[in-house]
């Protein structure tokens, strides 16, 4: 692959996502998304539920990045917007005049993407944690209590932290593979979406615990967000890394796809 060509290529990818008129809004919501609902959910949890402020069984970390589930949202939409924006307005033809390699322009696409929201992602993370940090205490999750304050250097809360903002990323290049298939913004926003939201619904749902634990293992959400697990990994449906690894198989298989009819069609 030329470098110079991969260079241009990644600067005209961050020129036009920079340019697009949601983009700061997005990364903007992803980022607040995350980490006020993080703050609200962990504010609506205190000890007074359990036997004794020190028996509760949450776990901490996960419920401080629980924000995510609102996070991904803006980060599908933002996904589809940097794709479907370019072949609703017909810009894509511009593009492939000035880098005929289709390759090289999705993966310039996906590597400027990721970045973005890889940025938004920590900085909503780390507003997560750090509201947690300032709320438990004073929901009765302290110290005095056997609760040690929310910390990176916590090698759980490290894995759940930087796992949550790979999620991130793999949920925008999930969405990213399945616009480029589809080529419409709205159509592939419902598709990405629905698999990510109803999956866990489907779940519940059903009324087999084996099935519903066999969904939870294969379905990218339930079994991405499993990388935010602290406590209780034994009664997970599937590890933390396995489960970040579905999602990481479900992102590679819609840019291998979309890559592939970006490849051998008409724009």
């Amino acid at each position: 692959m030329n470098g110079a060509m991969t260079r241009e290529a990644l600067r005209a990818e961050w020129t036009k996502l920079r340019t697009l008129p949601s983009t700061a809004w997005l990364l903007a919501a992803l980022a607040l998304g995350t980490a006020l609902l993080g703050a609200a959910m962990t504010a609506a949890v205190d000890t007074s539920h359990c036997p004794a402020p020190s028996g509760c069984r949450e776990d901490l970390p996960r419920l401080s990045l629980g924000g995510v589930r609102i996070g991904q949202v803006a980060a599908v939409v933002l996904a589809t917007l940097a794709i479907g924006n370019e072949h609703g307005t017909g810009l894509i033809r511009t593009t492939l005049a000035a880098t005929p390699r289709r390759t090289v322009v999705l993966l310039a696409k996906a590597a400027v993407l990721a970045a973005a929201v890889g940025a938004a992602g920590t900085l909503g993370v780390l507003g997560s944690l750090a509201a947690g940090r300032a709320i438990l205490p004073g929901n009765g999750f302290d110290a005095a209590h056997g609760y040690p304050p929310l910390s990176l250097a916590d090698g759980a809360t490290l894995r759940a932290a930087a796992g949550t903002v790979l999620y991130l990323v793999l949920v925008a290049l999930l969405a990213l593979g399945v616009g480029t298939a589809l080529r419409d913004t709205a159509g592939s926003l419902t598709a990405v979406l629905g698999l990510l939201l109803l999956s866990p619904v489907v779940a519940e749902l059903v009324g087999d615990p084996d099935w519903s634990e066999r969904i939870k293992e294969l379905t990218p959400m339930p079994a991405g967000l499993s990388i935010q697990a602290t406590t209780g990994l034994d009664r997970l449906p599937i590890g933390p890394w396995p489960g970040i690894g579905v999602l990481a198989a479900y992102a590679g298989a819609a840019l291998l796809f979309g890559g592939r009819l970006f490849a051998v069609r008409d724009p």
